[in-house]
């Protein structure tokens, strides 16, 4: 069954290759969506896949990079929305 989560990941998560990470692991779990920065210094992520998929992602999330200290992950399931083509890391705090 395919699904999808919003997440926002607190604690040391920008400057330490989260995004690459994320997308890395999205990528190689086929799930597509998006990672970005927040202006608060948190990390954003929606991604869409089978819920298997996004379960192991959630799982990686709250270990991060070896650089990283995961403090908290905020985690919003919602609808498939079949919205993306790939995985991509944003660079603009759109």
């Amino acid at each position: 069954m395919k699904s999808r989560f919003h997440a926002f990941i607190s604690g040391r998560v920008q400057g330490v290759f989260f995004r690459d990470f994320t997308r890395q692991w999205a990528e190689s779990l086929g799930l597509t969506g998006w990672v970005r920065n927040v202006f608060d210094g948190r990390v954003e992520v929606v991604a869409e896949g089978e819920e298997e998929k996004l379960h192991l992602l959630l799982e990686k999330l709250k270990q991060g990079p070896p650089l990283a200290r995961v403090d908290k992950v905020d985690v919003t399931w919602e609808e498939y929305k079949a919205e993306f083509d790939n995985f991509k890391i944003k660079f603009t705090f759109d």
